[in-house]
């Protein structure tokens, strides 16, 4: 390990150590907000302690197999100090890798809640059922994760499926496990209306909006043309005979966001304003990614609403993800929100690859 990586460490094991003191004290355990500041970030820096306090050890155990090799002369003795300092050096190869990693900035983003958008694609009623069933898989995801799923604005349809539904999800570290499902996301099936057992092919597309405050995005209310209708659809009394719905055009852009799923008005007018921050953020990101990627494309998270990201494959009970090439062969549990295996493989490559930019 090279003295200014060793350096850096040193400072933030000592910064952890500060966090630490910090938190015990009481000007700090009283004040909520500055002790979850704290220790959010305490958090953080734990893994790479860890880790850096394990790569210390196996680099004093690779001091005394070398100085056992030095002085010894029983050839078995040294065999064994052979073998260990081998494995030792292996041990530290991998540790400083890992560190690197731990090193890579993170996304500011990701403890942000999140907008979800699903749109049916390709393939008519059948996609609109799958749009169901994606909107069902992330609301169980959210229940083992302990987030809040609000509704925002739905589409339904006769069968039960969505043309479209947009919700929000908010808790710990929403768009940190979210951000990698924005995409096409593919379905192999027989859908129940087929005699003949032909397996059939169908799209939903997936948003995913980090959710933008106020101060991050300013909007002039006179770049805003705000209408109100009655909603339609399922939703009971109130919401099927009132003005309730309202519809927001941003002349700037023509961006038109829609909500009608609250039976207030005024209700409706701030999700589809929370909306339309996060869209606006969402193509501010896109064009900035797009700039930083001219010399160099993103593999795992392009931002690229037309990339196919992940195919659902009934007759095989297979789910693949594209970008990591991730087979699961066990479809039923995928569908069922158990998405963690594909999070951690996305952000293992996703960090590999900033790390690659950064040298």
């Amino acid at each position: 390990m090279d003295g200014q990586l060793r350096e850096k460490l040193e400072i933030l094991v000592q910064e952890h150590g500060q966090l630490a003191e910090a938190m015990a004290k009481p000007e700090v355990a009283t004040d909520p907000q500055r002790y979850q500041q704290h220790a959010r970030k305490y958090a953080e820096l734990s893994d790479l302690v860890q880790v850096f306090t394990r790569y210390k050890e196996d680099e004093k155990g690779l001091y005394g197999a070398q100085q056992l090799l030095a002085a010894e002369a029983d050839a078995e003795m040294l065999a064994m100090a052979e073998e260990e300092a081998a494995q030792l050096q292996a041990s530290l190869t991998a540790l400083e890798e890992q560190l690197r990693l731990l090193l890579v900035p993170k996304d500011p983003l990701d403890e942000k809640n999140t907008i979800v958008e699903i749109r049916a694609g390709t393939g008519g009623e059948e996609a609109a059922l799958f749009a169901a069933d994606l909107f069902r898989m992330y609301t169980r995801l959210a229940e083992t994760k302990r987030w809040k799923v609000e509704v925002m604005n739905s589409n339904a349809t006769a069968l039960g499926g969505f043309k479209e539904v947009s919700f929000q999800l908010s808790g710990d570290n929403v768009y940190s496990c979210m951000k990698w499902e924005g995409g096409v996301h593919r379905v192999q099936r027989v859908p129940d209306t087929e005699t003949q057992g032909r397996i059939h092919t169908s799209a939903v597309t997936v948003a995913v909006l980090p959710e933008a405050e106020e101060v991050d995005i300013r909007i002039d209310p006179n770049d805003l043309i705000i209408d109100v209708y009655r909603s339609s659809g399922p939703g009971g009394q109130s919401v099927n005979t009132t003005d309730s719905a309202v519809r927001i055009t941003y002349k700037p852009t023509g961006m038109v966001v829609t909500c009608q799923d609250e039976k207030s008005q005024h209700k409706n007018k701030a999700q589809a304003l929370r909306v339309l921050r996060a869209r606006l953020l969402d193509v501010r990101m896109q064009e900035e990614a797009a700039a930083r990627s001219e010399s160099r494309r993103s593999q795992v998270r392009s931002g690229d609403r037309s990339e196919k990201i992940r195919t659902y494959n009934f007759p095989e009970n297979r789910v693949t993800d594209h970008r990591v090439h991730l087979s699961l062969y066990r479809l039923r549990e995928v569908l069922e929100g158990d998405l963690d295996e594909f999070f951690e493989a996305l952000a293992i490559a996703d960090r590999a690859e900033r790390l690659a930019a950064q040298d």
